[in-house]
């Protein structure tokens, strides 16, 4: 390797860890916000939490890392325009092709770790980080109960003084509120002097067991007495012992969670998407066939059933069905018209039924698809944020962490709108899923074409500064006429 490919690489290499290491970091906390609710006071230790955040970290490569080679290259190749070092190698006969020779081996090389990362290593991660999320409730009683304040399970509210236990299970002075199901009121009280959580491996239901404690209940009263209408009777019981269940599954309102488990593409690889794709488009073909046997099959056997309490043997078409109806009393006409068209609204039903459940089955291979794309998508955009950082550095001529860093948070936010925009309209149908996964890169191609050719020929530096010096000329303008307008009301005032 040459003196100035080595100097190249090794000032790219070095921005570009640097930039990449204050993203991720900014993208993990951006995750931890996210989850805050699920990690603070949960008294979840500290090896719980370094790994619900390590398996969550892997899923931030594809938004961080063309971010990153999108931003170090407008820095590197900014400095080296802003410092004359281009200017340099131009006098010596070295072009932009030839000074982007060796950062464009390490971005391929640099691709394909990450299509490796996205292949292998994200689907075990996910897989890994969904199934921590869905067991730390079954594992971690006592995250369902905050000490020191009220906390909503369901119809249960319930307050506890003090947790203690390896797992929080046990607990001290009590307080349950437990609304009825009929007017949401809180009808029912129950105090204890101890408590103890219990859950078994595998199960939604915790068990709260309740030690030395009373049971109160209002009583409503009778509404013939009127002496009693000014009276708020109720039932009070004591208990050593006393046990409820709470299925933790039907107030765990987290939609995110439930999308994330459902969406299993996430945590499989090429050649496993690859076969489950291909299954999955079977079986979707063959359930339509199927919906469409059962119809028919539904349709002629009604159509033969009305036939046959009139007549035994009535070939079946429109002719002869009209002729039977038509031979008929008024009030066996009513009858035949009737359930007629209660065969039609069953038949509509169980079409609508089915076009709803067909549907579902589209979009989850829809995400399956754009799931496989997404793996050489996260590739190929390296490669795509390299042709427009490393040109477009070249044209402004500005390095450090100003003026690039607007273009770069523009252009990737540009590229991550266009991306989020096409998985939505590709798993909703609306466009072939091939083409919402590869959206984005489609429509920044161009730009990195574009920059690529105007940094090559010098055409786009001098336009560039133009449009840059007639922007300021214009404000400088706007300034000095404020300016003067300012001063010659001084004046006068004076």
């Amino acid at each position: 390797m040459k003196i100035l490919d080595r100097y190249i690489l090794t000032t790219f290499i070095k921005t570009f860890l640097s930039v990449f290491a204050i993203l991720y970091f900014i993208f993990v906390l951006q995750g931890v916000w996210v989850f805050i609710a699920e990690l603070a006071g949960k008294d979840l230790d500290v090896l719980t939490i370094v790994k619900f955040l390590f398996y969550y970290s892997p899923k931030m490569i594809p938004m961080v890392l063309p971010l990153s080679v999108l931003l170090a290259s407008i820095m590197t190749f900014g400095d080296f325009s802003e410092n004359y070092e281009f200017a340099a190698m131009k006098s010596a006969g070295i072009s932009l092709q030839r000074a982007m020779r060796s950062l464009i081996i390490f971005i391929l090389i640099l691709a394909g770790i990450s299509f490796w990362f996205v292949n292998d290593v994200a689907p075990k991660s996910e897989y890994k980080f969904v199934n921590l999320r869905k067991d730390i409730l079954q594992t971690k009683p006592a995250m369902a109960i905050t000490a020191g304040q009220f906390n909503d399970l369901g119809n249960i509210n319930i307050k506890v003084d003090e947790k203690s236990g390896d797992r929080g299970q046990h607990l001290k002075n009590v307080t349950m509120h437990i609304k009825s199901n009929s007017n949401f009121e809180n009808n029912t009280v129950i105090k204890a002097e101890n408590g103890e959580l219990e859950t078994e491996d595998g199960s939604s239901i915790l068990q709260l067991h309740l030690f030395n404690g009373n049971y109160y209940e209002d009583v409503s009263p009778s509404k013939n007495n009127n002496a009693s209408q000014n009276k708020l009777p109720f039932v009070k019981t004591y208990f050593k012992k006393y046990t409820i269940n709470i299925d933790l599954s039907e107030f765990d309102n987290s939609d995110e969670e439930k999308i994330e488990i459902a969406n299993t593409a996430s945590m499989m690889s090429v050649n496993q998407l690859n076969y489950t794709i291909d299954s999955l488009n079977n079986n979707f073909k063959d359930e339509n066939k199927s919906n469409l046997d059962n119809l028919e099959l539904r349709v002629n056997s009604q159509l033969s059933n009305q036939m046959k309490t009139k007549k035994d043997s009535v070939s079946q078409n429109n002719s002869d069905v009209i002729k039977l109806v038509d031979d008929q009393s008024r009030n066996t006409k009513i009858q035949i018209y009737r359930l007629a068209s209660s065969n039609v609204e069953s038949i509509f039903f169980t079409l609508k039924n089915n076009e709803q459940a067909m549907f579902e089955k589209q979009k989850n291979i829809n995400r399956h698809y754009i799931s496989f794309y997404e793996k050489f998508v996260v590739a190929f955009s390296c490669l795509l944020m390299f042709f427009i950082g490393a040109p477009l550095g070249a044209i402004i001529r500005k390095g450090g962490l100003g003026l690039p860093m607007v273009f770069a948070v523009l252009i990737f936010i540009t590229y991550h709108f266009i991306n989020t925009f096409g998985r939505k309209l590709a798993q909703e149908n609306g466009i072939d899923p091939a083409l919402g996964a590869w959206l984005s890169t489609l429509v920044l191609l161009p730009l990195a074409i574009s920059f690529t050719s105007k940094a090559t020929k010098d055409r786009g530096i001098n336009s560039f500064d133009n449009i840059i010096y007639s922007v300021k000329e214009f404000f400088k303008k706007i300034f000095n006429k404020k300016q003067h307008k300012d001063v010659k009301h001084t004046t006068k005032h004076n």
